[in-house]
């Protein structure tokens, strides 16, 4: 090992405490899958009816699957949904070889996908998830039927002022000293940096949302591997902007072969709004969607704009009767009008 790595963590059962546990949402499920190298953990939801295809979302760094839970339930009348936890985060213990790069995670991904036999599926990605997700379109589009990337993190040469931090924390020694200025802040405090960062308008965090935020944030703060997974995931994506050739990444974006939905938002602090007319030519079979008010989780501000725009990639791409598409609209609009009764 170099002295330019962090001593990897082990997740040996005699050093994992007991910690809460990790929250599902009405309708969900949770399993653990069990592969060579790594152990994940599955979040999943029964879907309106048998034999809909199969969908796969990847949440991005310092996320888990919980980050799909808004949108999944808009689409279960199209597809079959799970969405995992990378190895290390969420409910997932960390992989035995310590590998967090960006191929290390692909690799997770592509793995689950052949275990299980559920490819091609409608994949998702956002921010890391994106970029995992591109590169598993790229090396295995075998796997992939469509594609949808919700800021994804693609190298840009001007990074945005506030992904500094995390793009810090790639550096060594780094981490364990940001874990020792920041030991005295409570889980409020760092959830309320974190919406701050994430969204566009954090006053759209309901209290109920936020309060399991709270919730999920002190479970993680007491994983010994927490900041270590941090910390090699953050290196993995500076790693892979670095990569030149066939193993760029916008190279890799170049082989995608799945029709391939991009969501940016205006007010996005982490993946400049800049990006998306390159990333619309970089993918060849490309739409759009700009979301002005929006910030780095989209799914998780707009789920009903981000799940229309989905049902729309599905009947470009001839991939959705135009019987469920409509029966999945009525879902959608029954949601929205729900949420501005509520509101």
């Amino acid at each position: 090992m170099s002295s330019t790595e962090l001593p990897y963590v082990s997740a040996t059962t005699n050093v994992l405490p007991k910690v809460t546990p990790v929250r599902v949402a009405e309708g969900e499920r949770l399993r653990s899958v069990g592969l060579p190298g790594i152990t994940l953990t599955v979040r999943s939801r029964t879907p309106a009816r048998e034999g809909l295809p199969p969908a796969l979302y990847v949440h991005g760094l310092g996320g888990s699957s919980q980050n799909w839970s808004a949108l999944m339930p808009l689409n279960e009348e199209l597809v079959d949904s799970e969405a995992l936890d990378l190895p290390g985060f969420g409910d997932s213990p960390p992989p035995d070889d310590g590998d967090y790069s960006v191929t290390g995670h692909a690799r997770a991904v592509i793995r689950y996908l052949d275990a299980s036999g559920r490819g091609p599926v409608h994949l998702f990605g956002n921010s890391l998830g994106g970029a995992v997700s591109t590169r598993v379109a790229a090396v295995r589009p075998d796997l992939v039927r469509t594609l949808t990337l919700i800021s994804p993190a693609l190298p840009e040469i001007r990074v945005q002022r506030n992904a500094v931090p995390t793009a810090l924390l790639a550096l060594p020694g780094v981490a364990r000293l940001f874990t020792r200025l920041t030991e005295d802040w409570s889980a409020e405090q760092r959830v309320r940096g974190v919406t701050a960062l994430c969204y566009g308008d954090p006053g759209q965090v309901t209290p109920e949302g936020f309060r399991d935020a709270v919730e999920e944030m002190e479970r993680r703060l007491q994983l010994p591997y927490f900041w270590d997974a941090m910390a090699r995931s953050a290196r993995g994506i500076v790693n892979a902007y670095t990569l030149g050739g066939q193993h760029g990444l916008w190279r890799q974006a170049e082989r995608v072969l799945a029709p391939t939905l991009l969501v940016y938002g205006g007010r996005d602090q982490l993946v400049s709004y800049r990006m998306a007319q390159r990333a619309a030519r970089a993918f060849r079979d490309s739409r759009l969607l700009s979301l002005p008010d929006a910030g780095h989780v989209a799914m998780m501000e707009y789920p009903e704009t981000v799940a229309s725009a989905f049902r729309e990639l599905l009947e470009a791409a001839g991939e959705l009767t135009a019987e469920a598409g409509t029966v999945a609209a009525r879902t959608v609009g029954s949601r929205v009008d729900a949420a501005n009764a509520g509101s």
